[in-house]
């Protein structure tokens, strides 16, 4: 009997369901969906590209693939940090456009089901509440959980990833 190719993708997302894949960055805890992580890489030599916004560090060159690298503390407007051995790169991929999120420190795939994420807070520094997806409780710690859609496709990033691809 032939295997039903929907049901193991179903399977699939069920177990992506209510993963995050979190990290740190400038001493907070963060978090973004594992179904959009690709791999996580150690730090690589980024080649600078001229007239980028500040928090696009430039591309790298993965497996033959330009992909655009984004500093996160940057793009949410936090000091800068020295890169060192801990300094790692998510690379994520939303709809076929590949990004890495330059972070501190990645630190586990934790599981935080629907009923432990509460809205974000209302803020209006800098607009990073329109990175938030939510606040994750684990146990009595607290994960910033990012939306990497409004992350990766606002603004001079969207411009950004439509030059790339073209």
């Amino acid at each position: 009997m032939a295997e039903d190719p929907n049901a193991t993708n179903s399977e699939t997302e069920d177990t992506q369901k209510n993963k995050y894949l979190t990290f740190h960055l400038a001493g907070e805890d963060y978090g973004i969906e594992i179904q959009y992580v690709i791999e996580i890489i150690g730090i690589q030599n980024i080649t600078d590209v001229p007239d980028m916004p500040e928090f696009i560090r430039g591309v790298i060159n993965l497996r033959g693939k330009v992909i655009p690298i984004m500093d996160v503390r940057a793009r949410f407007g936090l000091e800068a940090h020295e890169y060192d051995e801990r300094t790692c790169i998510i690379v994520v991929n939303i709809d076929t456009t590949e990004v890495g999120l330059v972070v501190d420190e990645v630190s586990e795939v934790a599981d935080i089901p629907e009923d432990h994420v509460e809205p974000a807070p209302k803020t209006n520094k800098n607009n990073d509440d329109n990175y938030i997806q939510g606040m994750g409780k684990i146990n009595n710690e607290v994960k910033i959980l990012l939306n990497i859609n409004k992350l990766l496709f606002s603004g001079e990033m969207l411009e950004l990833i439509e030059n790339l691809e073209e």
